[in-house]
């Protein structure tokens, strides 16, 4: 398997559509098009071994197409391992719309949407994920029933990012532990970065706590909110946030965020965050991690609350149940870190290894 930054090397520019999707391992891409609402959407289905695909369909404002299929390719791989290390029985699956949401949502642009989800038979599940919310994903249930993340009203889990928050701040305690030999957070310095949906959540668990916090984003207007109500330090979006002396990091943005340039600048001792790909590169940025002695806690292991949330809808939704699998990616961390240590592998590599054993043990199965 090569490196995400193997892979990134081979953009669309540079490699065709075929290469890229054996690259990664990918069964079906699909590519839709509605003139009519401007619907522009590529569908990524990784691996089904353990079930169909579920994944969020991402809304963002590409610079280019070429982008646009590189992080669907990404995000649907790394729905395969979180997945697959969750214990639940689905494979992984993404999807991306590219545009301006302001500009193109609409209720026949949604149900036009859905109208292609459908079109896949239950190979794909969608969900709502960066620029999408529950509502679209009504528009998107008149169309097909494999969608997840709906109103309550309707059935569903509602909004999923408590849980991914609940989950990312679960890990992050089980990292300090492993860290500082508790999970305690009173008084830790923690700068989210990102205040969306599922940092504002995240922060609000650590408040909570009585840990000191710190905020940066892009967008002024969620910072100033957030801090208007909680007891939190804006820190200017200048690119300085990497410079700050704090305990832990939690990236909750977009992904790539660990590259070379912010590890060499980062003072912390803990990384535990909710958005997808933080290791611009696998093989180098976990090494560069272990050998500045940061405790890394990957994003798929510890951001899967949302889609346990997201699976249990699909058997009936209960929330308690859906709350009590998601409190067990503390100890699955733990789980993780002891592997890497046992084992000499980064924690990123650690946690990709188990989600593979289960999905080969699986197919195995299967093949009988």
């Amino acid at each position: 398997m090569l490196t995400l930054k193997e892979t990134a090397k081979e953009t669309a520019s540079e490699a065709g559509v075929f290469q890229q999707i054996d690259n990664l391992g990918h069964e079906q891409i699909v590519f839709c098009q509605d003139k009519e609402t401007g619907l522009k959407s590529i569908i990524a289905i990784h691996n089904t071994t353990l079930g169909p695909a579920l994944g969020g369909t991402r809304f963002y404002n590409y610079k280019n197409e070429a982008d646009a299929l590189h992080d669907v390719l990404r995000l649907s791989r790394g729905m395969t391992y979180k997945n697959s290390i969750s214990g639940i029985h689905l494979g992984g699956g993404k999807a991306v719309i590219i545009g301006d949401p302001a500009k193109l949502s609409s209720e026949a642009f949604w149900r036009r949407y859905g109208k292609f989800v459908n079109s896949l038979n239950g190979k794909y599940y969608t969900a709502e994920d960066v620029g999408t919310g529950t509502a679209d994903m009504e528009y998107v249930s008149l169309e097909t029933k494999f969608v997840a993340g709906k109103p309550d009203y309707l059935g569903g889990g509602g909004d999923p990012s408590p849980f991914t928050a609940y989950g990312v701040y679960l890990g992050m305690k089980a990292a300090a532990k492993k860290a500082y030999g508790s999970d305690s957070l009173v008084r830790k310095k923690v700068l989210v970065e990102g205040v969306g949906h599922v940092g504002t959540h995240l922060v609000e668990h650590l408040v909570k706590e009585g840990a000191v916090v710190y905020i940066t984003d892009l967008n002024a207007v969620k910072l100033n909110a957030l801090a208007d109500r909680l007891p939190v330090s804006i820190v200017p979006s200048n690119g300085t946030a990497y410079d700050l002396d704090i305990d832990i990091y939690a990236p909750c943005a977009m992904g790539a965020t660990l590259n070379t340039q912010n590890i060499d600048r980062l003072k912390c001792q803990v990384i535990a965050g909710a958005a997808n790909n933080q290791l611009e590169d696998e093989q180098v940025h976990g090494k560069m991690l272990i050998e500045k002695s940061i405790v890394y806690a990957p994003d798929f292991l510890i951001n899967a609350g949302g889609v346990i949330n997201c699976y249990m809808e699909l058997a009936g939704y209960n929330r308690e149940r859906a709350m009590a699998g998601t409190e067990r990616i503390y100890d699955r961390t733990l789980e993780i870190f002891a592997k890497a240590d046992a084992e000499g592998l980064t924690t990123q590599f650690a946690a990709i290894k188990l989600a593979e054993e289960r999905i080969a043990s699986i197919g195995k199965l299967k093949a009988r």
